[in-house]
């Protein structure tokens, strides 16, 4: 039986991958920007596995907080578009599929030609030790950087009123 952990791993990939396919091929974009948090969330739980904390915790508060809650606000706040004629050909269905055979092919062959090494290398710092590098060594520029992108959104909020105001005293 394999470990508990290759099981997590297969499980979050098939996660992953099939959430990304409900993104490509659902013809509803909602129900696609919601597989998108599905696909996000596995691949979370797949640094988990690789024990990479930092980067999940990343990918949930970056991608899922930030990005997906843009898509779905950009998605509800645009107007519907009607009679709008998409045209499918079947001859970018072929292409496509040819082009990912032949990336599959040369990744295969790079895969099962690469020496790859197999001792096993020191671990990574914790997040905790991050963290307290971040309060510590690097405050500083931690909070400088805190003070740029606070300043950021504050102007992106300005600018937006304006903008608001003067299309609502348009009307």
């Amino acid at each position: 039986m394999p470990p508990l952990s290759a099981i997590a791993f297969l499980g979050l990939a098939a996660l992953t991958l099939g959430s990304a396919g409900i993104v490509a091929f659902s013809k509803n974009i909602i129900h696609s920007a919601l597989a998108l948090l599905g696909t996000f969330l596995g691949i979370a739980g797949l640094y988990v596995t690789l024990s990479a904390d930092f980067l999940a915790a990343t990918q949930v508060l970056v991608y899922v907080g930030g990005t997906l809650t843009l898509i779905l606000f950009a998605v509800m706040l645009t107007s519907r578009i009607e009679d709008m004629k998409v045209s499918n050909p079947r001859g970018g269905i072929l292409a496509a599929f040819g082009l990912v055979t032949v990336v599959l092919l040369v990744l295969g062959k790079v895969a099962t030609m690469t020496p790859w090494p197999s001792e096993s290398r020191p671990p990574m710092p914790s997040t905790a030790k991050l963290g307290h590098a971040f309060l510590g060594e690097y405050l500083l520029p931690f909070e400088i950087g805190s003070i740029v992108l606070l300043s950021a959104m504050i102007g992106a909020v300005v600018l937006a009123r304006r903008a608001v105001k003067r299309a609502w005293e348009k009307d």
